[in-house]
């Protein structure tokens, strides 16, 4: 049974900060399609942008110097990320920082992202499921029953928790408000809400109401 009914594109960066205004640069990226309520493709990568990674960096992701100096450039991996993620939704857990990350890489190469809205499903957790203790991705996910399937801290398998969070949310809409499918324009709406007018607002939205 479908969940959403249009593609959304899950990313997560691992980078050597913070901040690509202070010159920080990504060192891997996950990026899976979520069609319907499945993971259907992804585009995973190391990436090399001739920098140094910080010991702690390595500490924290396990991602090596010798790693990342071995891997495809930079001025590969992003044009094939944007094509990637061509003008679908495009969700992360945290959204601004990765959308941050990926509209400074794209710039530096005189490119640009088409994606179709910024879905940030660490805010979507917090008004759908408000006042649990923490929404930290590996917190959040173990008090919804998801299990991370290899080590945090490297793209692929917070994108792949991520996107078990995104397609929960979407199940649990659907069962509570009865939408045969959750529209990704939905959720974006309710990304901008604050928490208490949520469930107002997705019931007006559910099929039931505009009968």
């Amino acid at each position: 049974m479908p969940v959403f009914d249009k593609p959304i594109v899950m990313l997560d960066f691992e980078t050597t900060g913070l901040s690509p205004a202070m010159g920080d640069r990504i060192t891997e990226v996950a990026a899976l399609r979520i069609v319907d309520g499945r993971i259907v493709d992804r585009y995973v990568s190391l990436i090399n942008c001739d920098v140094r990674i910080p010991s702690f960096i390595t500490g924290l992701t396990g991602i090596t110097q010798a790693m990342v100096d071995g891997a495809p450039p930079v001025d590969q991996v992003v044009p094939e990320l944007l094509d990637f993620i061509g003008g679908d939704t495009l969700s992360a857990h945290n959204a601004s920082f990765d959308e941050k990350f990926l509209c400074a890489e794209a710039e530096r190469l005189g490119l640009a992202p088409r994606h179709q809205g910024l879905l940030c499903s660490l805010k979507l957790s917090r008004r759908v499921f408000p006042n649990l203790p923490s929404y930290k991705l590996g917190t959040l996910s173990g008090q919804l029953g998801i299990r991370f399937r290899s080590a945090a801290h490297r793209a692929e398998s917070d994108a792949e928790v991520a996107a078990q969070v995104l397609i929960h949310i979407g199940e649990h809409l659907g069962r509570t408000y009865g939408f045969a499918a959750v529209d990704p324009g939905l959720l974006l709406s309710v990304n901008k809400l604050a928490a208490a007018k949520v469930h107002q607002y997705l019931q007006k939205q559910a099929p039931a109401a505009r009968v």
